[in-house]
């Protein structure tokens, strides 16, 4: 498991979670279309640590950015993004 801190929170990848799906159950309001490195969409900037690919992502990736949809963290991340409050359903 990964520990990735946000702006608004840091918090633990669980098991078997993409980067892409943490960061959407902990409120994170991160765009995407393909989920798989294809179109660029949810293109995050990355403050600090390291993530691999399975494959290289077809999606241009500049320095200093992520592909969360596709990424694998390697160790603690530090991600440029905003998460929203999360409602709780009444």
């Amino acid at each position: 498991m990964s520990k990735i801190t946000t702006q608004a929170m840091s918090f633990e990848l669980q098991a078997g979670e993409s980067l892409l799906e943490g960061l959407e159950r902990t409120g994170h309001g991160v765009e995407y279309q393909c989920r798989g490195g294809y179109c660029g969409s949810c293109r995050t900037t990355l403050i600090s640590g390291e993530v691999s690919y399975q494959s290289t992502p077809l999606a241009f990736i500049a320095a200093g950015e992520v592909l969360p949809c596709c990424a694998r963290p390697q160790g603690e991340l530090v991600l440029d993004i905003y998460a929203e409050p999360i409602k709780k359903q009444a």
